[in-house]
């Protein structure tokens, strides 16, 4: 200590300031670098308390139902929903169901020439005849479409599926798949089957509920729908669940739909019942005018009702059931629209009075995707002269003094001009209604259709704005 002291003292007074800047520099660098580290970090905090106040989760829809409804349970059919990652960490994002040996199976599934692989598997499966003597199985996962993922799109459907068959010893053509969320993006098929165990494990009758929020992406709310019917010698249930909000426009199918029932029916007949139905509920909403890759419906029929066999569609029993099956069907819809992206109103457009029912449903669908129409339903302005505009440009026969337009109840244009009755002031105090009806007669014939859509908000914009990030 006292050599050292002896060295300093020996310096020159030059020396020593020199020696003291060397130091005074350092310790001016290291401050400034954890000046900076702290002023990193606090930016860092601040810019994620600033993004969640600009980014915030999607309010659940103001046309949602009071809640989830109650659910019967539905026999030989389990369900089980758990966290894979697929693309969210700890976000419940796959959904597992087991469906008892005698299970009948039908489907309708997006007409895009993009279909994903998962649609193209299904139908692949389909297209065969059905050993209903085995089990069945359907996996879904959010968060991932597996579309346009060209030859490891199969690849990741065969991981999945295969996965499934081997847990629940089901053959691989009896588990069916659904992939929902970005396009683009390799499935990660082995986060999925790292939890098939997971999931196999706590299938239970009861869990359609947690099912539904697994296959939910911008959706607000899970969706799900039921009905019960007297059959010949016991009752018969049909339970749905579905998810949609946005790319929703007719082509079978506009979401991914599961359906199930407890009824005794054969494939063909099943597809049959399902088939006729998808007009006049699945095919007549739409959201935003845009058909997903990735679209599915999906109906099982497990046979385990002690109600007769529905064998005859003309029977009191066959056409009961098809009564309810529409019910459930156009409910889950009517929820995709209540649901729709950025949605406010809910529109039922009804046409009647066209040369045939293919013109009718040109009209609705033409009004119902019209821009100009839906915004200006989300601005509640009375702006009946652009469905006159959206009737013009649909294609189908139309003739201007025929022609009526209602809102609710209100006429509005009649015999080519506005109507004598027409009142401005009620018509704009129709439109803040949450479901409002648009009525076009074409007084040409006896064709008509309706379809519901909801309108076009700025909101809309902002949840596709950054939809992958």
């Amino acid at each position: 200590m006292a050599k050292t002291d002896d060295k300093k003292s020996g310096l020159s007074d030059a020396e020593k300031l020199k020696t003291l800047k060397k130091k005074l520099k350092k310790l001016k660098s290291a401050l400034k670098e954890a000046a900076a580290g702290i002023e990193a970090r606090a930016g860092a905090a601040a810019g994620a308390a600033i993004g969640a106040v600009a980014k915030p989760g999607n309010p659940v829809s103001p046309l949602a139902p009071a809640r989830f409804p109650d659910l019967p349970v539905v026999e030989g059919v389990e369900f089980a929903a758990g966290a894979a990652g697929v693309k969210y960490k700890g976000r419940t994002d796959v959904m597992l169901v087991r469906l008892a040996p005698g299970t009948a199976i039908a489907g309708a599934f997006t007409k895009s020439s993009t279909r994903a692989a998962c649609v193209l598997d299904c139908q692949a499966k389909l297209a065969l005849k059905q050993d209903t003597a085995k089990g069945a199985a359907i996996i879904v996962n959010s968060g991932n479409a597996n579309a346009f993922t060209g030859r490891l799109g199969q690849e990741a459907v065969d991981t999945v599926t295969g996965g499934v068959a081997k847990t629940l010893g089901v053959p691989r053509e009896r588990v069916f798949s659904s992939s929902t969320g970005v396009i683009g993006e390799p499935l990660p098929a082995e986060r999925i089957t790292a939890v098939i165990g997971d999931l196999a494990a706590s299938l239970d009758v009861s869990g359609a509920a947690d099912a539904a929020r697994a296959i939910m992406t911008t959706d607000t709310f899970p969706k799900g729908a039921s009905a019960t019917i007297q059959g010949e010698g016991g009752p018969i249930s049909i339970v749905g669940i579905a998810k949609g909000s946005g790319m929703i426009a007719p082509d079978m199918a506009t979401m991914l739909v599961y359906i199930f029932t407890d009824a005794q029916i054969a494939p063909a007949m099943l597809q049959r019942m399902l088939s006729s139905r998808l007009d006049q509920t699945f095919n007549a909403i739409t959201v935003d005018s845009d058909t997903s890759t990735s679209d599915a419906l999906i109906l099982a029929a497990t046979g385990k009702s002690r109600a007769a066999p529905i064998t005859d569609l003309r029977s009191a029993p066959a056409r009961a059931f098809g009564k309810a099956l529409s019910q459930v069907m156009l409910d889950l819809a009517q929820q995709v629209v209540r649901d729709g992206e950025g949605a406010t109103k809910f529109v039922e457009v009804q046409v009647t009075g066209a040369a045939n029912d293919t013109d009718a449903h040109r009209v609705a669908m033409a009004i119902a995707n019209s821009p100009l129409v839906k915004t200006a339903i989300a601005g509640e302005d009375a702006n009946w002269g652009r469905v006159v505009m959206a009737v013009g440009k649909s294609g189908a026969k139309a003739d201007r003094d025929r022609l009526c337009i209602r809102f609710g109840d209100m006429v509005l244009a009649e015999k080519g001009w506005r109507a004598p009755s027409y009142d401005e002031a009620a018509a704009s105090a129709y439109m803040k209604r949450d479901h409002l009806i648009i009525g076009v007669d074409l007084g040409l014939g006896k064709g008509q259709r309706t379809v519901w859509t909801c309108d076009l908000t700025h909101r809309y914009i902002d949840i596709n704005a950054d939809y992958r990030s």
